[in-house]
């Protein structure tokens, strides 16, 4: 989970620790442990333990299953040339939103290998945003929050 969901690179290690730590009663500690094992440097923006802490909440609530189904719910919610904004806030989610935006702007979905299209699939999306939206330096500055905001925009067809 903290390597796949935290996309943390020490996750073997940090998990060894979290096991030798058992039982762990509080987040405190558990922040504690990861800061020991993780390091807590200077240089960096953000808590050693916020990955972890963020793999957790993910795999707990099922963030990411519950964002592939929001989008396919969005695109029947929202009417004709209605316009669908998603700002995810990690890199799990974004690139669940832009590959959604891929195939659902896309007149066929076929495997590359496969010459003629047989698939039947209609585009049911025009993308706005070619790039991803990122907050400016001056809005990290006012909002530090903000900096890990993505925000692309789609338009019904």
């Amino acid at each position: 989970i903290i390597h796949q969901f935290g996309e943390e690179k020490r996750a073997r290690r940090l998990a060894r620790s979290i096991v030798r730590a058992r039982p762990i009663e509080s987040t405190i500690k558990l922040a504690e442990i990861i800061a020991n094992t993780l390091g807590n440097s200077n240089k960096q923006r953000i808590h050693p333990a916020t990955r972890t802490f963020q793999a957790i909440r993910i795999a707990v609530n099922h963030e990411l299953e519950n964002l592939k189904e929001g989008l396919k719910q969005a695109i029947k919610v929202v009417g004709t040339t209605g316009r669908l904004v998603v700002i995810s806030y990690h890199s799990l989610e974004d690139r669940i939103v832009k590959g959604f935006f891929r195939r659902e702007g896309s007149a066929c979905i076929c495997p590359s290998s496969i010459i003629k299209c047989i698939c039947s699939h209609q585009a049911t999306i025009k993308i706005i945003t070619t790039k991803v939206v990122k907050p400016s330096q001056n809005e990290t500055q006012v909002n530090p929050r903000s900096r890990s905001a993505r925000l692309r925009v789609a338009e019904l067809l």
